[in-house]
């Protein structure tokens, strides 16, 4: 674990590298930066810049091919499938532009369902799932399937499914790439909120100046460098 004056998340002199037929090509390239407990950061540039490749690569969603990447002061990269894949489950919450609902599941239940890895009962998977909704304002929403939820509310229940196992790291990939102005502005204060109050680390992709100004602090990819941040 990370001593409390430590960043959450430290990356140094990370590289990614795709092999596209005969040629490399760099997704990113020497990249450095620390994250404390508690920021809002945002990734921000164009299609191509390698924002969404970092934040997978930090929530061990994808490898990079050189550097360190430590998280609460365990290097990822060294983790082996199945060690990465019980890392990601204890301590990273997704959230995405499509919200990965399961249609016919209630609110209640596509909450639920990241604790069904767990070691935890019954009881105590309905405690934190409720707990969960109640934490984003949809308890009176637990037992609606995603049809009969408006597209703010959907989300919702998506940054409550991610909440539920009481991750230190958020990441959010265009979490409001699918909705209106409104509902919008309240994924993205509800997300503000979980850092201030729930003392929550949240990484965000956004190409959207309006989303990015919820964050504390915005990073600005080029072709896989760090230009401003």
């Amino acid at each position: 674990m990370a001593m409390a004056d430590e960043p959450i998340v430290s990356i140094r002199d990370l590289y990614k590298l795709y092999r596209q037929g005969e040629i490399d090509v760099t997704a990113l390239d020497n990249v450095s930066i620390d994250i404390t407990r508690g920021e809002f950061v945002v990734l921000m540039g164009p299609s191509g810049s390698g924002k969404s490749t970092l934040l997978h690569i930090i929530a061990g969603v994808d490898r990079a091919t050189r550097g360190k990447v430590l998280v609460q002061g365990i290097n990822v990269a060294n983790l082996t499938e199945s060690e990465l894949a019980d890392w990601r489950n204890q301590n990273v919450g997704f959230v995405f532009q499509s919200f990965n609902l399961i249609p016919v599941l209630s609110a209640f239940e596509n909450v639920e369902l990241p604790l069904l890895l767990t070691q935890l009962n019954r009881r105590q998977r309905r405690q934190q799932a409720q707990a969960a909704l109640e934490l984003v304002g949809l308890s009176d929403r637990a037992h609606h399937r995603p049809d009969q939820l408006s597209g703010g509310q959907q989300q919702r229940v998506a940054i409550a499914r991610a909440l539920v196992t009481d991750p230190v790291l958020i990441v959010a990939d265009e979490p409001t790439g699918n909705l209106d102005a409104k509902s919008a502005a309240d994924v993205l204060s509800l997300l503000k909120g979980l850092t201030e109050q729930a003392d929550k680390t949240v990484l965000m992709v956004t190409h959207d100046p309006k989303a990015a100004s919820f964050g504390t602090r915005s990073l600005h990819l080029e072709k896989g460098e760090i230009v401003a941040g």
